[in-house]
């Protein structure tokens, strides 16, 4: 009979991270990784232990965590496939410069080489896809090992970090008192520098001539056009960025996590005009976002001035010319740029630019009142967005898990706050929808979580309605159901004149599944149905699904497939 292991590793390790404000671990069991385990529930205070189906809804939700509360997430995976399913949800973090810890169970040292379960060398195959992979030889390595690898993970610009142990070095007692001591296999210099009184890792303070520079061009500028992105809202540079943006009256296009910087309804906010904006502006300024398929790769028009403003200097874009750059804490850049931009005496007038910008506003407004309003049978996707505006809060979450249906979301749905909005980010990964759900309901326990599934997105995730119900996170799933794997359908038809693995069934009862695992749910095939159903949703306090039929024909107009 096995005799109860007391004495271990994991309890260094959970002092690590207590020691970093993580307070949540994302986890599929399995036996490599018990001590982290023990160490969890038996820690005082005791750590949320939040057990999946699938280890990438585990990582998904440390991701989600992350983006959220803005201290890194902790996902605990198994060795093997453990590790391997949840390479996805990690790339998925390294593209959005999310600080995420995932810890992997290795197969034990005294045994490597023998073929022994689940033996597999995981940090090759992770290092493209994080900051740090590395493996911790021995319990006394452990925990200094993975409090270097957090501060990385920390440090702009933020990021994955993977560290995997093997299940024997696990098991055996460390030497002192959980503190980290040092050790660990030789990595790359620690990047880790000052923190701000709420923990976050400030970057490199911004060069004074850069922002100078930076300030003449705006100086100059008669139709500027500022765009932030997500890294806005993770490096704390939420309240910067919206001064700066108020005191120079320059026009805001916003961006993933960046969505809500400016709320809903502000008169600089100009989403709706975005394809005006970028084609007759004189001068683009990118913040805290890559020059990626999202914004034209920085390519907006000949005579379009670009300027890139990042975390840290190796984010800034090489593949087109900059006009100027700023790079380090995008605080003290905004903070500096503002500064500068007062201190110039002569500066441009864009009221007029403006003006413009509004009106386009306003234009495609009361273009979309006509389809958010649709009675059209089979119901067109926009209508679900028409009724579910009017019932959010302004400090709903809401997370997009899908292509063609979340880019509906995308148009329509303005956040009133920072921090509210979650999507699948330039990797554009499908399947995070539960776990980031899930995190959610943790992070955000009083507010409103709504996901927004294709139906081709929820068979990814929706497995794990289990794990909402069986950690009651009651929380509304709607999927926008047209029966296809609508992003890929139709421009296959455009390309081809036929289409060809993109058909799913409009008939699949998607709620019914939830019902199966213990939540609730509806089907609506009815314009009329979908306020109604979406009010029984959020009153039902278990995870709730809402599969709106949608008219399978209506395809989000795009200019961009992001290749």
């Amino acid at each position: 009979m096995l005799r109860p292991v007391r004495d271990h590793a994991g309890h260094q390790a959970r002092a690590v991270f207590a020691g970093h404000g993580i307070d949540v671990m994302w986890t599929l069991c399995g036996a490599h990784v018990f001590p982290l385990y023990d160490a969890a529930v038996r820690g005082e205070p005791a750590m949320r232990i939040v057990d999946v189906r699938h280890e990438q809804t585990a990582v998904f939700g440390a991701e989600a965590t992350a983006k959220l509360t803005r201290t890194p997430g902790l996902a605990v995976l198994t060795a093997g496939p453990g590790v391997t399913n949840g390479a996805s949800a990690i790339a998925q973090s390294f593209a959005s410069g999310v600080p995420v810890l995932t810890v992997g169970g290795r197969a034990p040292s005294a045994r490597w080489g023998m073929g022994a379960l689940q033996e597999l060398d995981h940090p090759p195959i992770l290092a493209p896809i994080t900051k740090r992979s590395i493996t911790a030889r021995t319990a006394d390595q452990f925990a200094a090992v993975l409090d270097d690898a957090l501060r990385l993970a920390c440090t702009p610009h933020r990021g994955p970090v993977f560290v995997d142990v093997p299940i024997d070095a696990l098991f055996a007692p460390a030497d002192g008192d959980g503190q980290p001591t040092p050790g660990g296999e030789p990595s790359a210099p620690n990047q880790s520098g000052p923190t701000t009184a709420a923990g976050r890792a400030l970057g490199t303070p911004p060069d004074p001539d850069d922002l100078t520079a930076v300030a003449a061009l705006l100086a100059g500028a008669h139709r500027p056009v500022l765009v932030l992105g997500s890294d806005v809202w993770l490096d704390g540079a939420e309240s910067a960025a919206l001064q700066f943006a108020e005191q120079t009256a320059i026009p805001v296009v916003a961006n993933g996590m960046g969505r809500g910087v400016l709320r809903r309804g502000h008169p600089l906010l100009v989403n709706r005009a975005r394809a005006t904006a970028f084609a007759r502006a004189d001068l683009v300024i990118i913040g805290g976002t890559p020059l990626d398929f999202r914004l034209s790769y920085g390519d907006f028009g000949k005579g379009t001035s670009v300027v890139h403003v990042v975390d840290a200097p190796e984010q800034l874009a090489t593949h087109v010319a900059l006009a100027g750059s700023v790079a380090g804490d995008l605080s003290a850049a905004f903070d500096g740029l503002l500064a500068a931009y007062q201190g110039e005496l002569r500066r441009s007038s864009s009221a007029d630019w403006l003006r413009v910008l509004r009106t386009e506003v306003a234009r495609a407004a009361a273009d979309d009142a006509a389809m958010l309003s649709s009675d059209a049978e089979p119901i067109h996707p926009a209508r679900i967005y028409g009724e579910l505006m009017r019932l959010l809060d302004d400090d709903a979450v809401v997370i997009g898990d899908g292509g063609d249906f979340v880019s509906w979301a995308g148009r329509f749905l303005d956040p009133a706050r920072p921090g509210c909005w979650l999507d699948p980010g330039p990797f554009g990964c499908l399947g995070a929808g539960a776990g980031a759900a899930a995190a959610a309901r943790l992070a955000r326990p009083r507010s409103q979580v709504v996901v927004l599934y294709g139906d081709g997105a929820a068979g990814m995730s929706l497995m794990d309605v289990d794990t909402l119900v069986r950690h009651a996170f009651p929380v509304v799933l709607v999927v926008g159901n047209n029966g296809a794997w609508g992003l890929e359908k139709h421009p296959m038809r455009a390309v081809f004149g036929y289409d060809v693995a993109a058909d799913l069934r409009r008939e699949t009862a998607y709620e019914g599944v939830v019902q199966a695992l213990g939540g609730a749910g509806e089907a609506v095939d009815r314009p009329d149905g979908i306020e109604p159903a979406l009010r029984r949703a959020f009153a039902a306090g278990v995870p709730y699904l809402v599969n709106v039929r949608c008219d399978p024909r209506v395809a989000y107009p795009r200019s961009t497939f992001g290749v």
